[in-house]
This record gives structure tokens, sequence and C-alpha cells, in this order.
């Protein structure tokens, strides 16, 4: 638990001025997260690396020479939007590409990608490498699912040597793919953890036992055990890691590096006492230890736990993992201080991060008209959210990381009080809805966030700002949210995901197109309700869910639930200003 009252809405971002605040030597604030304070005398690939708040020293702890050049913070265990990403990025950058690096979850590959194709679309070079760690969240056979932990300090720390010595985008980006296809991670807990401003944690550990395969967002284990000794636990966990050892390192003549990491509450002496146990048991494999780290890299929050990582480094990747490096809370050798005097000036890069209402476009005067609506409709989702928040985090917790209903207040929030001020200043209803979409991104990150941030994109576009919205115009932009979040998400029906309930609702809404828009919607919304309710009964496929399977059946899927409760309560809207839409022939419901 957090020992101090925290507001959930502002923690991320107080700890993060903070940081700032402790370490001006080394990094400096830009919108989104940090960047170094200095750069070398010859221009370098940039590394950016980033993910949710709660787990440093990853990710702003590990900016800095021979390390990252950026890190994008993230709400807490929320993934940074891709507004954010690409931000950093843009200020980070030297000229010589940009290197994304991040752990394998889904609101993070779905950000940091859209935020790699507008660098891309606007000439910056990109390559990104997912971390794929942890061998508790997926089979040898499907290593592009497995999740990232603390494995995500080898690749960020072979890809800021690779990029400090010199070599170009495609050589940084293959020595950190090498990093991850020979790094392995496994842990374990004996308690969980807490968000902040939440009164239990995320899940628990039942006394005398302890969780083995965890997640750092506060998935619950796959497994339990009881609690062993330090030996007991050290076989467990070099003997789980050597079983999925990389299939071309030599088990007798590859020295490995050894990292112990605490993930919050599990303490040095303990460390110790479990690594001096880890080093009998690789020395009698006959395996030498060719460094070893004991610490804490990649923690959630106060939880008591640890895990161990093995890298099995090739001669070139050995070169890199001991080459000189400084941050906030990694140092390996001596950096060059001489080498790193030039200062990094920031000022003239925040306009490629400005707000964008500064560029509201002005809307028709039937499109202004209708914003009223738009505006009730936000404020609904908003109720439902506000109404849902904390159930919505309780089915979260069952076999996720309980964060769903605080992410979906945080991206509501944010999306009224933005398309509010959009309104303000002018804006037509596409606008309002577009605008509430970025900020919605941005304040709640996540899976959750990329999502919703398409599906009001993909409406806002389809109503526009010309005229007033047609119900034609409503179904083209529902079936465009749809076909959108398929195609980034990559779920389909059946994978107990949100798509569970939006499939539905689209082809419901789009299937009479010359039906009254507002029974429609009714219709809708009933067939979104039992597409979610149906998701109980369903092996998670796609998600942190479905590293936990038969934990998540006879559970529904939060984010099903949480859009099914919203498309509803904007059934009622639709009806209060039925008299408005039958005159104009123009409903504004939003996704």
């Amino acid at each position: 638990m957090a020992y101090l009252i925290y507001d959930p809405e502002t923690f991320a971002g107080d700890a993060a001025e903070g940081f700032v605040a402790a370490h001006r030597d080394l990094v400096q604030q830009v919108p989104g997260g940090v960047v170094r304070t200095t750069r070398s005398d010859h221009a370098e690939v940039a590394i950016v690396i980033g993910g949710g708040s709660g787990h440093y020293p990853a990710f702003g702890g590990l900016v800095g020479p021979g390390l990252a050049h950026g890190a994008v913070l993230g709400n807490i265990f929320a993934s940074p939007s891709a507004h954010q990403v690409e931000g950093v990025a843009r200020i980070a950058d030297q000229g010589r590409g940009v290197l994304l690096s991040y752990g394998n979850y889904a609101g993070d590959v779905l950000q940091f990608n859209a935020a790699a194709a507008r660098l891309e679309d606007s000439g910056i070079p990109v390559r990104s490498i997912p971390v794929t760690d942890d061998i508790s969240s997926a089979s040898a056979q499907d290593v592009g699912k497995r999740r990232g932990i603390a494995g995500d300090l080898v690749v960020f720390k072979v890809a800021g040597a690779a990029a400090a010595s010199g070599k170009d985008l495609c050589a940084v980006a293959d020595l950190a793919q090498r990093a991850n296809s020979r790094t392995r991670s496994i842990g374990v807990a004996f308690t969980g953890c807490s968000l902040p401003g939440a009164d239990k944690p995320l899940f628990q550990v039942p006394k005398g036992r302890m969780a083995i395969g965890l997640g750092i967002h506060g998935e619950p284990g796959l497994e339990e055990s009881d609690v062993p000794t330090p030996a007991g636990l050290a076989e467990l966990l070099v003997g789980k890691l050597f079983a999925d050892m990389p299939s071309d390192c030599d088990t007798g003549s590859s020295p490995v590096i050894a990292i112990l990491n605490g993930l919050g509450a599990f303490k040095y002496e303990e460390m110790f006492a479990v690594f001096a146990q880890i080093q009998r048991m690789l020395t009698e494999r006959g395996v030498e230890i060719a460094d070893a780290k004991i610490g804490e890299f990649c923690t959630s929050f106060e939880m008591s736990g640890v895990s161990l990582t093995l890298f099995w480094p090739d001669e070139e990747l050995r070169e890199m993992w001991f080459a000189p490096a400084e941050s906030a809370a990694y140092t390996q050798g001596q950096v060059d201080s001489s080498s790193q005097g030039l200062s990094v000036d920031v000022g003239k890069s925040r306009i490629l991060v400005d707000d964008p209402l500064t560029a509201v476009t002005t809307g028709s005067g039937q499109s202004r008209a209708i914003v009223p609506v738009v505006l009730d409709a936000l404020s609904a989702l908003n109720r439902t959210v506000d109404e849902s928040v904390d159930e919505l985090g309780r089915i979260d917790s069952i076999a996720g990381d309980g964060d769903h209903g605080l992410g979906m207040q945080r991206g509501a929030h944010a999306a009224l009080a933005a398309g509010q001020k959009a309104a303000a200043v002018g804006a037509g209803a596409g606008t309002v809805l577009k605008t509430a979409a970025d900020f919605w991104s941005d304040a709640a990150g996540g899976t959750s966030g990329a999502l919703w941030s398409l599906m009001l994109r993909s409406v806002a576009q389809a109503i526009g700002d010309t005229n007033a919205p047609t119900p034609e115009a409503i179904r083209r932009g529902v079936a465009a949210a749809h076909a959108q979040v398929v195609a980034q998400g990559g779920a389909h029906e059946g994978d107990k995901t949100m798509v569970d309930a939006l499939a539905p609702f689209a082809i419901t809404l789009c299937a009479n197109p010359s039906e009254d828009i507002v029974t429609a919607w009714q219709q809708a919304a009933a067939a979104a309700t039992t597409g979610a309710q149906e998701t109980a009964a369903m092996m998670p496929r796609l998600g942190r869910a479905r590293s936990h399977g038969a934990k998540a059946v006879g559970t529904p899927d939060p984010g099903a639930v949480s859009f099914a409760l919203i498309v509803t309560a904007l059934s009622d809207v639709l009806r209060e200003h039925s008299t408005t839409i039958s005159k104009e022939q123009v409903p504004v419901p939003q996704l």
C-alpha cells in the first residue's frame, strides 16, 4: 500500500516531478516523460524506453549516458499514449533514427506502434523492440506473446551501449533484439501490491504460500507453492530458467549475467541470501557468472517478491553489457564526461508536442449547434464510469492488473474537460470529439486509452465539422471504429476482449440503415450487453488475462463490460434529444 494519502490522478506526475528535481544533472522533464540533460559530441541513435509508472527505476531511472536517451512515463501501471511517445521521441531524436523499447504488453504495443507510424510518416526512421523475457507468461513456442519484466534492463543497456558506440539504427536494433532473445526471467511474490489511493492489494497470497509467475502490474501468479528456503527458491528459479534457456546457448560453456531483482518490499539482505544459493547452483552446473546485479531494477510498488533474470550474451553482447553507463539508478564503469558536454535544449522541440487545443478547427453553424448534445453524451459517459469504477477495477483484478476502472475514469474525465474547452473556442462536433479522443488517450494510456481514442476518432472523422451529422454518418463512424479496433488491437469475437461487446453493437446498429437511429442504438446497446455477459464463460486468448487462463473463467471481460455500460447510457442521451434529432435528422451518439 502507499503509506501517505494520494490523489491517484496526479500521483504519477507528482512522482516524476520529484524524480527530476532530485536528478537535474542527468534528466530534464518534457511533456510525457524525461530526456537526458546532455548529449555526446557525436550524434547517436536515440533510445527511447517507457511504460507505466509504478516500476521505478524503470523507466526514468534508466535514462543517461550509455543507457536511454529518453523515457516516456505513463500513468500508474498504464502505458503512455502514442502522443506522449511521439513527443519524447521527437525531442530525443538526434537525426540518426529512434529505437523504441518497452515491455510486451497490449497497451504498450498499441501506443508505441502508433507513435512509430507517426514518426516514420514524418521522416524519422524507427525500430521497435518489445521485451519478452518472462517465461511464465507464454510457452517457448509463443515467445512473441511473453511479457517484459526485469529483462528490460538487459535490452535497454545493450541498446544504449550500441548507440553510444556510434552504430546505426539497424545495428542497434539487431543487438537489442539479440539481447532480448538471449534473456529469460521468472518472478515470485509473497504479497500483492496496492495502487495509490486503493485500500487493498490487487491480489493476495495466502499466508505461508508463494505465488509463482506473477506480473509486474499486480497480475496474480500462475501457480502457488509453500514458502521455500533460500535454497529452495534458488532451485526453483534456476531450474525453470535453464529449462527454457535459448537454443543457441551451450549449457556448460556459455557464461551468464544474473540479475536478482527486488519487486519492492523484498530487500537486499534477503536477496543476498538467495543469490548465495543461486551462485552455488550455477557453479554446480559448471556455469560461469560473468556479472551479477542484485537490487531493484523493475519494481511493482510495495510488492514483496523477487525475480531472477539470466542473460546468455555472445562476445559482442558482452562488450555492450560492460560498456560504461550512468543513470539515476544504474552505473556501469566510468562514463567519459568529456564526451558528454553538449547541453540538450528542449525548448525548440516543445512546439512538436503542443496542446492540441491550440489548433482547433472552427465548425459550421450546423455542426456547432449539435455540440451540446456531444457534451451531454460525454457527461453521461463520465457519470457511468464514475458509478462503475470500483466494480470495473474488481473484475479486472481477477486475472488482470485491477486498473481498468481508474484508467477509464482518467480518460473519461480528461475527454470531457477537453471537449468542453474545444467547444468554448468554436469547434464543431467532429473536432470536439477528436479533441476528447486525444486527451482520453493521453490521460488513460494503456489498452483502453488507445482503443477508446481510436473509436472516438473514427466517429469524429465520420461526423466532421461541416454539416450536421446524419444517421448514416453515425453508422459509418461506428463501423469504422469496429474495424480500427480489430485492425490495431488484433482481437476478434471470442477472444474475451472489448470486441465481444463492440462487434455485436456495430453489427446490430448497421444491420438496418433505414431504421430509426434511436431505436437501432437501443437494440445495439442490448446486443453489446449480451456480448459482454457472454465473455464470462470464455477463456482469454489476448491481453494480460491470457496468461491466467482458467482464473478468468466466470468473470466477464472488464473492457467489454465498460463498453456495454457506456453505450447503454448513451441510449438515454439519444432518447432525450430525440426531438432535435428527428427534426434535424442528426443523431449524435458517441462510442
